[in-house]
């Protein structure tokens, strides 16, 4: 029996209100679960209303059982005619279908995902738009089989993009490779590890919205109670009194 581990790392950009990544997970109705990853054109709170925006349109879809191309590209549709095409955003949908005993990454995002297993690491680049600008513009789709050791690594623009301002490179794909991981590390664990890299090569002012998302896989115990749990810790930088009504 195999148990998965998904978790998200992000920060928002230095002085900056808003993040403009977003971040959601949903259980599919036939089983399994979907995560949506979308960083908006720009920073702050434009970014922020555009990513929500995409977001939210995508995991209703999903939750009413919509396939993963059918809902990006009707995602993208939605943008286009809403902004006429000005406004842009990357779109990640990782799904996991128990069913099919699958792994699906629906990609409108120039950056590529990792996959790490004991074999290696491989990149999947193929050449990817994404939403919002152009009218034919459709998502890359990738399917994998669930197989014990493997873990999947996406990301937003601004872990790449992290140190060029210091005349540095993240260089991720030689970073994930010196883990020296073999698929079993905890998935938060190399989430926190790319992210405080990134952080650093930025000396910890980042300069854009930064997000990681990790998914593993790993061996457990047939006799182990069958026990769901999601985690989240979210930094609370001050609470505004409301009016009393």
């Amino acid at each position: 029996m195999l148990e998965l581990e998904a978790a998200v790392a992000k920060v928002g950009k230095y002085a900056s209100s808003e993040s403009g990544d977003t971040i959601e997970m949903i259980e599919r109705p036939q089983g399994g679960f979907s995560i949506v990853m979308v960083d908006g054109q720009g920073s702050g709170r434009g970014a922020k209303t555009l990513s929500n925006l995409v977001t939210a349109r995508a995991v209703a879809m999903l939750k009413d059982g919509a396939r993963d191309g059918a809902v990006a590209r009707a995602v993208h549709d939605y943008l286009y005619g809403y902004r006429n095409g000005q406004v842009s955003a990357t779109l990640n949908i990782l799904s996991v279908d128990f069913q099919a005993r699958s792994i699906i990454m629906s990609r409108n995002n120039p950056l590529p995902y990792y996959i790490l297993d004991p074999d290696g690491i491989t990149s999947y680049n193929e050449p990817s738009t994404a939403i919002g600008l152009y009218t034919r513009t459709k998502p890359i789709i990738k399917q994998h089989d669930i197989r014990e050791g493997m873990m999947l690594i996406g990301f937003t623009d601004g872990i790449s993009q992290a140190g060029t301002r210091y005349g540095q490179d993240m260089d991720l794909g030689n970073f994930l490779a010196s883990l020296r991981c073999d698929g079993s590390c905890p998935a938060q664990e190399t989430a926190d590890s790319i992210l405080m890299r990134a952080m650093e090569l930025d000396q910890q002012r980042p300069n854009d919205d930064m997000s990681v998302l990790v998914l593993s896989t790993r061996a457990r115990n047939e006799d182990e109670p069958k026990i769901r749990r999601q985690h989240i810790s979210f930094p609370l930088e001050r609470i505004r009194k409301a009016p009393l009504a």
